[in-house]
């Protein structure tokens, strides 16, 4: 029988709050790894790998619906096309086809009605979690991720489990938690990883190229001064402020956590090797904007408010993120520019 998993929740398309409306934060992330993609197609990728087709496959991975995942898209298809052209091959030129890849209950109707007029590529969407296996065998030329790759699926139980050592009581994150939370989130991530790697390599053609990027940690950093974690526990203590006043039971704050982990380089190399499939041709650290307290505040409402809202109930959210906001204000010099911010950006190519 499969393990249950966890998938991150967004807003609906309609709320104000939606990704799609609040993702400039992620937005520039890919912009800051498209000159690495470019490079690494020019250098790296070997057309002779879809020469028999003639048809590049490329696979966005955590894509939700838009608009950054049709951006990334289109840098990876204007990188390939000039090498082909760079190389002589204007006479045959080849197709693409694009699977856009998430959870299931993704909107992949909205994703599709918002899909460039003008697109050159063939689009497919592909249901179900990364975690596993989603292509057949040998079938994808370039698989790409664009902050999703940090995500868990699944909560340790061990943190919701009042028993445990690992109890995480009043918090809804591992960040500035007990060891014994951290090593559980570690653990879990760690077999995350090895599933996402080991379900790529059996889908990435041999050749085949792989980019993700993530927010990050400086190698040798705690996980409490990663500045989107900073973020995260000031949620948390603005949920413990509504328990205090009785307007949600204590109890569901310590059922709740976030099923994401912010890795270093190191956690990440250590994964590839223990796979043993891919060679490391980039990994790199890439400077995260410092977005401002209205930004960060709206972004994290985008990203994390359809899971609050599913646990806590919609109800909360206003007032919820008002004293986020009110904690921002409050500690944005002290707390945030202290914290480091960084995005690492990976790319791998398939033995």
């Amino acid at each position: 029988m499969a393990e249950e998993t966890v998938a991150i929740v967004m807003n609906d398309e309609s709320d104000v709050y939606s990704y799609s409306k609040n993702s400039n934060f992620q937005r520039k992330a890919i912009e800051a790894g498209k000159e690495l993609i470019s490079k690494a197609i020019s250098e790296k990728l070997d057309i002779n790998i879809f020469s028999s087709s003639n048809t590049f496959k490329v696979a966005d991975l955590g894509c939700h619906i838009g608009p950054n995942t049709f951006l990334a898209v289109q840098n990876i298809i204007d990188a390939v096309e000039t090498k082909c052209q760079t190389l002589q091959k204007t006479s045959k030129l080849p197709e693409f086809q694009v699977f856009f890849n998430d959870q299931v209950s993704n909107d992949f109707n909205h994703l599709f009605r918002s899909l460039p007029p003008e697109r050159q590529y063939f689009a497919s969407g592909v249901p179900g979690s990364f975690h596993g296996r989603l292509f057949p065998s040998a079938s994808l030329h370039f698989v790409y991720s664009s902050y999703s790759v940090q995500a868990l699926s699944r909560i340790p139980k061990e943190v919701t489990d009042k028993s445990s050592p690992a109890f995480n009581r009043g918090k809804i994150h591992y960040s500035n938690s007990t060891v014994e939370v951290i090593k559980s989130f570690e653990a879990q991530y760690a077999k995350d990883l090895d599933s996402f790697l080991n379900a790529r390599a059996q889908e990435i053609v041999h050749g085949g190229l792989m980019a993700f990027v993530i927010p990050g940690r400086p190698n040798g950093t705690s996980h409490s001064e990663v500045f989107v974690l900073k973020g995260v526990e000031l949620l948390g203590s603005s949920l413990m402020d509504l328990a205090k006043k009785g307007i949600i039971n204590e109890e569901k704050v310590d059922s709740f956590n976030m099923p994401v982990f912010i890795p270093s380089s190191h956690e990440v190399e250590a994964a590839v090797k223990r796979n043993g499939c891919f060679n490391i041709e980039i990994i790199e650290n890439l400077p995260q904007e410092r977005p401002s307290r209205k930004t960060l505040s709206t972004t994290m409402r985008a990203g994390l408010g359809g899971m609050i809202k599913e646990h806590f109930g919609g109800e909360i959210l206003d007032e919820l993120y008002d004293l986020l906001y009110k904690k921002f204000e409050e500690s944005y010099s002290s707390v945030f520019e202290s914290g480091n911010a960084i995005s690492l950006f990976v790319l791998l190519k398939r033995d």
